[in-house]
């Protein structure tokens, strides 16, 4: 009697260990602990005066008034707009090359005087509109990109235009032509404001999310993948990055070794390992939902589809719906629901540090 007593103590000991453990499973992942989840402690940064001045500042200048000038040549304090062209010993160098680019002389923009070498933006000065030109710099020791750096370029120069800007003063009469909600000043700057704020609460409320994430896969191991997944991930990562290629008009190959500066093989790896990765994730996220029957409304999944169409400048939900698929986005929706749920329940930790 008394060792049928402990075989049951042990059997209800074991289960309340298991109980406490959080580990939930199923055919695919095992998630050994989804509640509570220790992640570092993500701030929301604090809106200063500062802030608010750049962007009112930045607001002004883009509605600046542009006047050409044309009875004299550009001055430093002067905009311009150039064609350049840049060559090392009669050959012409990868970026150095720009049509229609706007520059303010004196900002410093361009490459500044080396030596005996006078600045980029200095020899521009003195020349009219119209005005094709060459001129001589070399680039500073410290050049980011360590090909060019102490080396001497030639620059042709094409001067299409010169011009002010007259930058308006922040009036009430501006605010009521350029703001939908304010009147007068200082409503606007309250409006800038709360929307820098606004912003910062966004940011931190993502990388939260991305915590939160991390500390899930860490907490999760894969037992086996459904079939098609990890490819399907792959096959979206792979298009994705194609159609990037696509707007630099040229292959995905070039693209890889040229602007992610790797070889297509370490590519394809990064690939399989972020589709497992995302997968797995996937995965876990379902076993949790499933396990705390989270789910959404109809009205909230039609919700979602609006904000993702918004999200991704689309008019027509119907069509944006249709065309990525109301099964992917109802993954989704789901997926960013769980991941709510359990940001609202993870544990903060302070850095020591």
């Amino acid at each position: 009697m008394k060792k049928k007593a402990v075989i049951i103590l042990a059997a209800v000991t074991a289960a309340m260990l298991t109980a406490c453990s959080g580990e939930i499973s199923n055919d695919y992942v095992t998630v050994k602990q989804y509640k509570n989840l220790e992640v570092p402690q993500v701030k929301t940064e604090e809106v200063d005066d500062s802030q608010v001045d750049q962007i009112i500042n930045n607001v002004l200048e883009s509605t600046a008034e542009q006047v050409e000038i044309t009875d004299r040549a550009a001055e430093m304090g002067d905009w311009v707009n150039i064609d350049f062209t840049g060559y090392v010993d009669g050959e012409a160098f990868d970026g150095g090359s720009g049509t229609g680019t706007d520059l303010e002389l004196g900002s410093n923009s361009f490459i500044g005087a080396n030596g005996d070498y006078k600045g980029f933006e200095e020899q521009i000065a003195g020349h009219k509109t119209g005005d094709e030109f060459d001129i001589t710099v070399k680039f500073p020791d410290s050049y980011q990109n360590q090909d060019m750096a102490g080396v001497v370029a030639d620059f042709h120069i094409v001067l299409n235009s010169i011009y002010q800007k007259n930058i308006p003063e922040l009036t009430d009469e501006w605010v009521q032509e350029n703001s939908d909600t304010s009147n007068t000043v200082d409503e606007y700057k309250e409006e800038i404001r709360t929307s820098l704020e606004e912003n910062n609460e966004q940011s931190a409320r993502s990388s939260l999310l991305s915590e939160v994430q991390s500390a899930l896969l860490e907490q999760s191991e894969i037992k086996e993948y459904p079939e098609g997944a990890v490819d399907e991930q792959v096959s979206q990562a792979t298009d994705y990055y194609t159609w990037i290629a696509g707007l630099y008009g040229i292959e995905l190959s070039d693209y890889v070794e040229n602007y992610l500066q790797t070889t297509m093989d370490d590519f394809n790896t990064r690939l399989e390992d972020a589709a497992k990765q995302t997968v797995q994730l996937d995965e876990a996220l379902k076993l949790i939902a499933e396990k705390e029957d989270i789910d959404l409304t109809e009205e909230e999944y039609q919700d979602k589809f609006a904000e993702y169409a918004e999200s991704a400048g689309a008019d027509d939900v119907d069509a944006y719906v249709e065309q990525n698929g109301e099964d992917v986005l109802r993954e989704a929706a789901l997926r960013d629901r769980v991941l709510d749920y359990l940001a609202d329940n993870c544990i903060q930790v302070e850095d020591s540090e």
